[in-house]
């Protein structure tokens, strides 16, 4: 009956759903709760209290930004980039799913997002000292500046316009401010991107998610503040991201390709 009710309300995996609602119920009023809010739309995850992300579970709570599978390339790609001791920033933080996957010894991981809710979230996932609230790299300690390895930043990059377009479970039920990247989608990835240089040390990267058809121009706004940059993408996750490099000599490098 439950498998029925979901898939009619449009679920693709309707008893996988069924059977992870049933297992987070505590009772059968619960149970039922939990089934008419994710047939009104609200995203499983949400529901469920936590999201599976390259193989951690990451505990969620209503009104935080939901953790994307195309988000594993963005950690993957940091993590090819990090070894050890090393410093990490994760902007735009969420959750602070990104932070706790590329947590591991000698990596030193921060992490900040503006929205209140995101980081009491973060915090319950993270390493509560070092995760910080305010706009971008201003809640950061001082001490981190020019020493940093690598800046990850899924920061929003839907295109104001085309929010109304987005599914509902997420243009209804996730802050707008994690979705809502500007008329080009790109106004906080300039901002980012504009900040990076004073934060990373020489050699650091700097990366970024965006859209397959945003990647060029992101790569642009990056040559401009003195990063070099390539694109990168994994097609089967159907992930995008550029990393722009900080050098001191502003060498140039290809900006396509795959990230040696």
């Amino acid at each position: 009956m439950i498998v029925k009710r979901l898939r009619d309300a449009g679920c693709v995996y309707a008893e996988d759903e069924a059977a992870l609602l049933t297992e987070a119920a505590t009772s059968p009023r619960h149970l039922e709760t939990l089934v008419s809010r994710r047939i009104a739309g609200h995203p499983l995850e949400t529901l469920l209290g936590w999201a599976e992300f390259l193989g951690h579970r990451i505990l969620l709570d209503p009104g935080v930004f939901v953790p994307r599978r195309r988000t594993e390339h963005l950690a993957n790609t940091a993590a090819a980039l990090l070894h050890p001791p090393a410093t990490v920033i994760d902007l735009c933080c969420g959750s602070g799913a990104l932070a706790a996957v590329l947590t591991r010894d000698g990596i030193d991981v921060h992490a900040t997002d503006i929205d209140p809710t995101a980081v009491t979230c973060a915090r319950r996932n993270l390493d509560p000292t070092h995760v910080h609230q305010g706009d971008l790299y201003q809640p950061l300690p001082e001490a981190l500046r020019g020493r940093v390895d690598v800046i990850v930043a899924n920061a929003p990059y839907v295109p104001t316009d085309a929010i109304a377009t987005m599914p509902p479970e997420a243009r209804d039920h996730e802050p707008r401010v994690a979705l809502d990247g500007g008329a080009d989608g790109l106004t906080i990835a300039r901002r980012v991107t504009a900040q990076a240089p004073q934060w990373l040390r020489d050699g650091g990267h700097l990366i970024i998610e965006t859209s397959t058809a945003q990647a060029p121009h992101l790569a642009d706004i990056m040559h401009t503040h003195g990063l070099n940059p390539h694109i990168t993408s994994d097609d089967e996750l159907d992930g995008t991201a550029v990393i722009g490099t900080h050098n001191a000599r502003k060498q140039r490098v290809p900006r396509t390709g795959t990230p040696h």
